[in-house]
């Protein structure tokens, strides 16, 4: 079963990276606000580059360059993938503080909304 992980980034502004597993990388988005935990919530997810997924189990502090801050595991676990399609994902989180349907949706290049739908 696929993994995703939330780590909380304390980075020049503090966001949320939530990323799933997917076709051999983490793919990423930046949350501003934090993934929603209520259903009906929808929040900002602005898309950035994949990441290895060995990166999905670091937490600790970068130290220099683009992201430089303390990085922590908010929340991990594994979903189960309903549909990846391009600007459409829908899946269901099975995490230690996150559980439910959830919808990824592309707005704008990379801008998304990540909508918790129950």
């Amino acid at each position: 079963m696929p993994r995703f992980v939330v780590q909380e980034h304390h980075a020049s502004s503090l966001h949320w990276d939530f990323r799933l597993e997917h076709e051999g990388v983490a793919a990423s988005w930046a949350v501003p606000k934090g993934v929603p935990e209520t259903k009906g919530q929808r929040r900002l997810a602005v898309q950035v580059e994949d990441h290895p997924v060995p990166y999905m189990k670091w937490s600790g502090t970068i130290r220099a360059g683009y992201g430089k801050g303390k990085v922590l595991i908010w929340d991990e676990g594994t979903y189960d993938l309903e549909k990846w399609e391009d600007g459409k994902i829908v899946f269901e989180l099975h995490g230690k503080r996150l559980e439910g349907r959830y919808a990824l949706i592309r707005t704008d290049g990379k801008n998304w909304l990540i909508h918790k739908t129950r």
